[in-house]
């Protein structure tokens, strides 16, 4: 698995912990939950690159749909992780609105950056590892 793969993978993780964010208050979109599945099926070589990104683009759609601030950064940091696809530096951006979202909820962010980044360095690692 190369770095590229890693990264999606890891966006994907950051933005699943934040899901239940959104669909708290849109039980009956999928569209941010399917975004992540994305991300992973391009990872495992089952979508293409461009369907990656039309799922991307409807969790952003779902998240202009929200006037929860925690529901709209889940929504688009599972978007960013499905256009990781597309380009490497959206997995930053996952885990920033994930952090986002925890914060607009009332958690602290730092709990989940601290997560991420020992996350982050276990991906990583596996690749120099292999």
């Amino acid at each position: 698995m190369n770095q590229h793969h890693e990264f999606a993978l890891w966006a994907a993780e950051c933005a699943e912990r934040v899901l239940a964010l959104f669909e708290a208050e849109s039980p009956d979109d999928s569209r941010p939950r399917e975004a992540v599945e994305a991300a992973r099926r391009w990872q495992r070589g089952e979508l293409s690159m461009a369907d990656a990104r039309k799922f991307a683009s409807a969790s952003h759609a779902a998240a202009r749909r929200s006037s929860i601030p925690a529901a709209v950064a889940a929504a688009r940091a599972a978007g960013h992780a499905a256009a990781t696809a597309h380009v490497v530096t959206h997995a930053p951006h996952a885990a920033t609105y994930a952090r986002k979202a925890r914060q607009a909820s009332g958690l602290d962010p730092e709990i989940e950056r601290r997560w991420q980044t020992e996350r982050r360095s276990a991906r990583l690692h596996h690749i120099t590892a292999s």
